[in-house]
């Protein structure tokens, strides 16, 4: 494998970049940047969110559970710098920040572009990262959602973030 010819055109692939919001089995919530969110699925509709191994957050991650995805905003800097440092289990991860709750209870980002929630369906170990397929059940667009435009992840190099 040749990582010179392969990364410039790998990091070129848009993802989104969406607040991952997951509650644990002890009722903590946190959330986390999700740089790699793609929609998988229209009916049902469905998204893929890729999260590193390392990140303690994939224990909560189970089949069956409610997670949400906050939409960031190319604006919205300000939320990319609070859940880009990640946070440490029983840390509070929305302090500060406009939010609201979800259908199932879970918090989201009011001044998001809007919102998603779902269930995970299913799992897969990818290499360094597992990839989760959530099914989205409900949902909210905010007022600026037809006329903001959403902040997309493009990586000078496919090997990093």
């Amino acid at each position: 494998m040749n990582q010179e010819q392969i990364g410039p055109v790998l990091g070129r692939i848009p993802s989104g970049v969406l607040i991952l919001t997951a509650r644990s089995s002890e009722d903590d919530q946190t959330g986390m940047l999700a740089s790699w969110v793609q929609q998988a699925s229209f009916e049902p509709p469905m998204v893929t969110v890729a999260v590193n191994t390392k990140r303690y957050l994939n224990d909560w991650l189970k089949e069956g559970v409610p997670v949400a995805l906050s939409l960031v905003g190319e604006a919205q800097k300000k939320l990319m710098g609070h859940f880009g440092k990640g946070f440490e289990p029983g840390e509070p991860a929305f302090e500060g920040l406009a939010t609201e709750e979800t259908p199932a209870g879970l918090t989201v980002l009011s001044d998001a572009l809007g919102w998603m929630e779902g269930t995970v369906r299913s799992s897969l170990q990818s290499g360094d990262h597992t990839v989760y397929l959530v099914e989205i059940t409900s949902g909210k667009p905010s007022e600026e959602i037809a006329t903001g435009k959403p902040y997309v992840h493009i990586r000078k190099n496919g090997f990093g973030y």
